[in-house]
C-alpha cells in the first residue's frame, strides 16, 4: 500500500497522449511519484512497453476490481429505460470501458489523483493531496455552472424528490476527468446500495436519458449525497484557486512550457484536451497540422525525450488524404446504419 499516486486511463488507442501526460507529470508534478495506468482494455502493447523505461510507473492488475466496475456499471446502464431501445438508438461506445476509471478507488494509493490520459499536468498536486486530509473528493471544473439542458443529472426532477434547491445540488456537480479522492471510498456494500436504490427506488431516473450511458452521469449520481465531503477549486473562497482548464474554451498564457490562466496568470493544475479524438493527435504527432488548440504545448511534452522524433514542421493533409477520410467516414456511417 503506498500513501499517494497518480491514476490514469489508456490504452494503445491513446499511446500519444500517454506519453504526453507521464511526461508533464514528470517535470511539472514530480519525478518519483507512482504512476498507475488502469487499462482501458486489452490492447496494451505500446503501453507496456513505454512504462518499461519509467521506474515509477505501472499497470493496474486488480482484475477483480475491475471486473466488479464492469459489472455494476453494466447492470446500471441495462436497467435504464433507455437500453430497450434499438441498438440504433444506442451511443457507439455504450458498454465501453471509460468506467474504469473508478477502479482507482480499488488501487494501491491511499490518497490519490487521477489524470483523464488527453490531459497535461501544469502544477504539482500538493495542495490537493492537503485536502484530502479535510475532504473525500477533490475536483477542479465548472460541470456546475452548465445550463440544465446539458447536465447529467435531472436536476429540477431530484430538487424535488429530495425537497431541497437545484443551486444546492449544483454545488455537487462535477466531471471525472480531474478526481483527488481517497482508496477504497466506493466498495461493495456501497455499491449493493447504489443498485438497490436505482433499481427498487427509481432513482435510476434521476440520470437524463441522453446521458444514461456516461460515465460521469453515473459517479455524480453517486457523489450526490452529502455524506461525501467534496472541494472543487472552481468554487473556492481564494479567486487564485478558480481557472481554466479546457484547451478548446479557455484562454492560457505559456511560460516556459507551462500554461497559466490568462485572468491574472493563475497556475493550473492541468490543459485537458476534451473533444479531440486520438487519432487528431496521431495526424498531429506524424507531423500534420491538425486543428488541436495548444498544439505546440502537446507536442512538447510527448517529444521530451524523443526530440529527434519530433516533427520538424506541420503541414496541412494532401488531397488524397482528405478524400479517403471522406470516404472512410462515409462507409462507416453506412456500416452502423445498416447494423
Amino acid at each position: 500500500m503506498t500513501s499517494i499516486g497518480i491514476y490514469t486511463l489508456a490504452n494503445d488507442k491513446v499511446y500519444d497522449q500517454l506519453v504526453a501526460l507521464l511526461n508533464s507529470i514528470e517535470v511539472n508534478v514530480s519525478p518519483d511519484i507512482p504512476i498507475c495506468v488502469i487499462p482501458y482494455d486489452d490492447k496494451l502493447d505500446l503501453v507496456k512497453q513505454e512504462i518499461q523505461s519509467r521506474k515509477n510507473v505501472t499497470i493496474f492488475d486488480n482484475y477483480e476490481a475491475l471486473q466488479r466496475w464492469d459489472d455494476f456499471v453494466n447492470q446500471v446502464w441495462d436497467a435504464h429505460p433507455r437500453a430497450r431501445e434499438s441498438k440504433l438508438q444506442r451511443p457507439g461506445w455504450y458498454k465501453g470501458f471509460v468506467h474504469r476509471k473508478m477502479a482507482a478507488f480499488d488501487g494501491e494509493f491511499e490518497k490519490f489523483v487521477f489524470y483523464d490520459a488527453d490531459s497535461l499536468a501544469m502544477k504539482n498536486l500538493n495542495d490537493v493531496f492537503a485536502k484530502l486530509n479535510s475532504y473525500e473528493l477533490v475536483f477542479d471544473d465548472w460541470e456546475h455552472v452548465k445550463p440544465q439542458r446539458i447536465t447529467d443529472l435531472n436536476l429540477e426532477h431530484i430538487a424535488s424528490v429530495k425537497k431541497c434547491t437545484e443551486d444546492k445540488l449544483r454545488s455537487r456537480i462535477h466531471c471525472n476527468s480531474f478526481v483527488g479522492s481517497h482508496q477504497y471510498l466506493f466498495g461493495i456494500s456501497e455499491l449493493n446500495d447504489f443498485k438497490k436504490r436505482l433499481f427498487e427506488q427509481q432513482e435510476i431516473e434521476w440520470i437524463k436519458s441522453k446521458f444514461w450511458w456516461a460515465s460521469s452521469a453515473l459517479f455524480n449520481y453517486m457523489t450526490l449525497d452529502d455524506k461525501y465531503s467534496m472541494f472543487n477549486y472552481t468554487q473556492s473562497a481564494n479567486s487564485q484557486d478558480r481557472t481554466g482548464n479546457c484547451a478548446n474554451a479557455d484562454k492560457f498564457v505559456n511560460i516556459n512550457n507551462v500554461l497559466y490562466n490568462q485572468d491574472g496568470l493563475k497556475p493550473i493544475y492541468r490543459l485537458h484536451y476534451m473533444s479531440y479524438s486520438s487519432v487528431d493527435f496521431a495526424r498531429l504527432c506524424q507531423g500534420e497540422d491538425v486543428n488541436i488548440c495548444y498544439k505546440n504545448e502537446f507536442l512538447h511534452y510527448r517529444f521530451l525525450k524523443q526530440p529527434e522524433l519530433k516533427p520538424l514542421e506541420l503541414k496541412p493533409p494532401g488531397v488524397w488524404s482528405k478524400t479517403q477520410r471522406f470516404f472512410k467516414k462515409a462507409v462507416n456511417k453506412t456500416k452502423r446504419t445498416i447494423t
